[in-house]
């Protein structure tokens, strides 16, 4: 059995015990959680290897094996596996109550905009809010954000979620406003809506049917990159094109894009919009 490296939560070491009788290891575990604790880590495909992608603050993960400084994980967000510094971690798990909606926010030491930045979040950041100080939500982990910046509720369109980082610059495997791929960007605004998105365009292709009108929402794939319709003539993706996110008509993407010779269209992917929820 062939499995997808990027989902199989096993090192040449050590398994998950749900993998027990599907693949051979020296040993299986049951992991353990963790969470992410640093604004910003590359999840990687060897002990400081290739980044593969990125994982945000707050990320949860189930730890499998811990070599060093280094520890394999799969990330709870998707499925995805790879490395992560074991100093990125942490296991104090506080529940998580929202999330950063704003392209990019500020963590203060005290409810004051005025204090020196602590740190710095992208989109997507997991928070644990313990309380609200004026206009300043409080982390249970420490440090206090704008309340404008989180929200405890999905986004009811990921079309004004991608919008809202124009401009920002591409990165190959990236997942955050500080730089951020095609994949990325179609799974920052699918998440935002609660809707379950895989990491790479090539599992997002599989992950949703297929449709054959362009819709607002829908997905449009090539070889090695998708984009998100705004509607049937337009849509918003991060393109190595323009290196950066970037809005463009569709009919010229499809003319640039097979003038380029990086591959034919391979159609159009259709996610179901969850229904309004309160984050778990």
């Amino acid at each position: 059995m062939t499995l997808d490296r990027r989902l199989t939560p096993a090192t040449d070491r050590v398994a998950l015990e749900s993998l027990a009788g599907v693949i051979e290891r020296p040993a299986y575990t049951p992991g353990h959680p963790a969470r992410l604790t640093v604004p910003l880590a590359d999840l990687m495909t060897a002990p400081d290897g290739r980044r593969d992608r990125q994982v945000n603050f707050g990320a949860d993960v189930t730890v499998i094996e811990t070599r060093g400084d280094w520890c394999f994980v799969q990330a709870a967000l998707d499925g995805y596996c790879g490395w992560l510094p074991a100093a990125a971690l942490g296991t104090d798990l506080p529940p998580i109550t929202h999330r950063v909606t704003a392209p990019a926010t500020h963590v203060y030491p005290a409810p004051d905009m005025k204090q020196r930045e602590t740190a710095s979040l992208s989109i997507g950041a997991r928070l644990s809010v313990a309380g609200i100080e004026g206009r300043f939500a409080r982390l249970a982990t420490g440090g206090f954000v704008p309340v404008q910046h989180v929200g405890d509720r999905p986004a009811p369109d990921p079309v004004p979620v991608a919008e809202s980082l124009l401009g920002t610059p591409y990165l190959w495997g990236g997942n955050s406003r500080w730089g951020i791929d095609c994949s990325g960007l179609v799974q920052a605004a699918l998440t935002a809506c609660d809707i379950p998105c895989p990491g790479d365009s090539d599992l997002q292709r599989v992950a949703f049917p297929a449709v054959d009108d362009i819709r607002r929402g829908d997905l449009l794939f090539w070889p090695g990159h998708v984009a998100l319709a705004m509607g049937p003539d337009r849509m918003i993706h991060a393109t190595a094109f323009a290196m950066a996110v970037i809005v463009e008509a569709i009919p010229d993407a499809l003319a640039r894009i097979e003038a380029a010779g990086d591959g034919p269209f391979l159609g159009i992917r259709r996610p179901a919009l969850a229904q309004p929820a309160a984050l778990a």
